[in-house]
């Protein structure tokens, strides 16, 4: 069974992230130049504050009539963010991103942070595993 840490060793352990004193507009930018639908925001000490998510936007700042150019992301990221650790399973991963809604999982390991996967990435490994076990069965069938 595929674990975080294997998923992160073959996607790379970038993260992408703002301070919560920045500014919605500046974290919507980074958000387009990295072609991203979350960050995280992180503390300067790099402890994970909470995350920014188009969905944040969408019901937090247009919805509520607030300007992206005024509002730190502070005050309307989600701060109550659920993370996995790097050995835990993708299957895991799937589990608790279809049960809680969410697309994004910070990974924290030792009370850092040490990556993020999305949705999209489980998808393609829960799909891969899938594929061998079939090739395997499929091998054994005809031998």
């Amino acid at each position: 069974m595929k674990t975080v840490a294997r998923l992160l060793q073959a996607k790379g352990q970038d993260v992408w992230s703002v301070r919560p004193d920045q500014t919605v507009f500046e974290a919507l930018k980074l958000m387009a130049r990295k072609n991203c639908g979350a960050l995280l925001v992180l503390e300067a000490d790099g402890a994970l504050a909470g995350i920014f998510s188009e969905r944040d936007y969408a019901r937090k700042v247009i919805l509520m009539g607030k300007a992206s150019k005024g509002t730190p992301v502070s005050e309307i990221m989600s701060s109550e963010v659920v993370t996995v650790a790097p050995a835990q399973s993708v299957q895991d991963c799937m589990t608790l991103m279809t049960d809680k809604r969410i697309r994004h999982l910070p990974v924290v390991e030792g009370g850092k942070v040490a990556g993020v996967i999305s949705i999209g990435d489980v998808v393609k490994a829960v799909i891969s595993e899938q594929e061998f076990v079939i090739e395997q069965l499929e091998n054994y069938i005809t031998h």
